[in-house]
Order: C-alpha cells, then sequence, then structure tokens
C-alpha cells in the first residue's frame, strides 16, 4: 500500500498518544481508530478496525506485563471477567463488517457522559477498595460484563477500557489502580481475539500495524509507569479526563 511520510508520521503520532492514555485510563481507540479512518479514507471499514488491533494488542501486551509485575491482580476476578471478554471479543468481531458503526456512537456517547458525571459526583470513587457484593455476586457480575463489553470491543471497539473500568470501579468497588491491572488484562484478550479473527480473514495491514505498535508500545509503557508512580488518584484524574476527550471526539462524529 502506498503511503505517505507525513500520513505515516501522523499515525505514529495518534498510536503513541492513544497506547499512553488507555494504559492509565482506556479509551485509546477513540483516537487510534479515527486517525485511522482519515489516513485511510478508501480502506474497507473491516481492515482498518483489523489493522488498529494489531497495536492495541501489542501495545496492552506491554502495559499489562508492566503492571503485572508491579501490582498483583485478584486472579480469580481478572480470569472470570476476562474469558468471558475473549468469546465475547471474537463473536463481535465475526460479525463487525455487517454491524453499522454510526448507529453505535450516540449510544457509546449516552453511556460516557453518564460515566463521566458519575465518577466527577462520586469525589472519593475508586480511591480505596469498597468491594459492595459477595464475592459469587461479583464473579457473576465480572462474566456478564466481561462478554458483554468483549463484544463490543469485537464489534466497534472504542471506549472499551473506561467501560471495563466503571464495572470494576462504580460497580463492583475495586481501586482505581487494582481495576486498571484486571482492565489490561481483560483489554489484551478482546484485543488478541479481535486480532485472530480479522487476521484469519486477512483483514490486517500487517505494515502500517506494526510500525504504529512501536508508538503505541511505548505509549503504554510510559502510561502504565506513571499510574503505578501516581496511584488511584492520579488513575481517577486521567480517567475523567480520558472520559471527557472520548465524549468530545464522538460528538464530534456524530454532529459533524
Amino acid at each position: 500500500m502506498d503511503i505517505s511520510i507525513t500520513t505515516l508520521f501522523f499515525l505514529l503520532l495518534a498510536s503513541g498518544f492513544a497506547g499512553l492514555v488507555d494504559s492509565m485510563a482506556g479509551g485509546g481507540g477513540l483516537i487510534q481508530l479515527p486517525a485511522l479512518l482519515v489516513a485511510l479514507p478508501n480502506t474497507e471499514t473491516a481492515t482498518v478496525l483489523g489493522t488498529n488491533k494489531l497495536p492495541s494488542f501489542l501495545g496492552t501486551t506491554t502495559a499489562a506485563t508492566t503492571y503485572v509485575r508491579r501490582r498483583k491482580p485478584d486472579w480469580r476476578l481478572t480470569c472470570a471477567m476476562a474469558l468471558p471478554a475473549f468469546i465475547g471479543s471474537m463473536s463481535g468481531a465475526a460479525v463487525a463488517s455487517n454491524f453499522p458503526k454510526d448507529a453505535a456512537r450516540p449510544f457509546v456517547l449516552i453511556l460516557l457522559i453518564l460515566v463521566a458525571l458519575y465518577t466527577w459526583r462520586r469525589k472519593e470513587l475508586g480511591l480505596n477498595e469498597n468491594l459492595r457484593f459477595a464475592r459469587r455476586h461479583t464473579i457473576a457480575i465480572a462474566l456478564i460484563s466481561g462478554l458483554a463489553i468483549g463484544f463490543y470491543d469485537g464489534i466497534f471497539g472504542p471506549g472499551t477500557g473506561a467501560f471495563l473500568m466503571v464495572v470494576l470501579v462504580a460497580v463492583i468497588g475495586m481501586e482505581f489502580l487494582d481495576a486498571t491491572v484486571t482492565t489490561k488484562i481483560t483489554n489484551w484478550g478482546t484485543n488478541l481475539a479481535a486480532l485472530l479473527i480479522f487476521g484469519f480473514h486477512g483483514h490486517i495491514i500487517w505494515m502500517i500495524g506494526l510500525v504504529m505498535a512501536i508508538a503505541n508500545i511505548t505509549g503504554n509503557q510510559i502510561g502504565a509507569r506513571l499510574a503505578l508512580r501516581g496511584g488511584s488518584n492520579l488513575v481517577r484524574k486521567a480517567f475523567l479526563g480520558v472520559t471527557l476527550i472520548l465524549i468530545i471526539r464522538l460528538a464530534i462524529d456524530i454532529f459533524s
């Protein structure tokens, strides 16, 4: 594929910034995916989605590894969310080419606004662990939400990390930093599942995806280290900031 140096540099910047914000608070897809849509206007939607998953997967691998080395996750809860999310993402990716993306944007926008308002009003939310349910109910919530959000990630994607975070923090009652670790592992699984499906159908531009992955990995490394250093308070602020950016980005897409 012919692509100019200027376009490639634009994609590198977008992917690096997407990796940075995604590793801290989720939502990198709403930076990286629109950049690919702009840079590859004549490319099939499924191929753009597949190419987007390659740097996302490699970047999330880096962030998840960094978090796990420094912050031990609740493996039972994480697996209860990540395994159904993997299955859901494969299912979503399998039907992604037939899904009307424009129809999903208003719904996602409303959800993100509600998430931002709730997080902003609850000043102590996610700063300390406050588990709200018995263990078996917590596992059930993780399983069901993982399956649903995983399907969304495979079929569309942007905002997946934010939705995983709000389930873990606002519903289950985890603190932001621990929720981030579980989110990264779960998101790693959803990215891998979608990548396998898109790759099987030939919907990945490998050269562009691998070049973007270099920037995405770098951004994820920086973001994960900043989050671990700053703790849940920094992650909460990053989460609010990223959610606001996602709202603005989606609103522009919908109303422009």
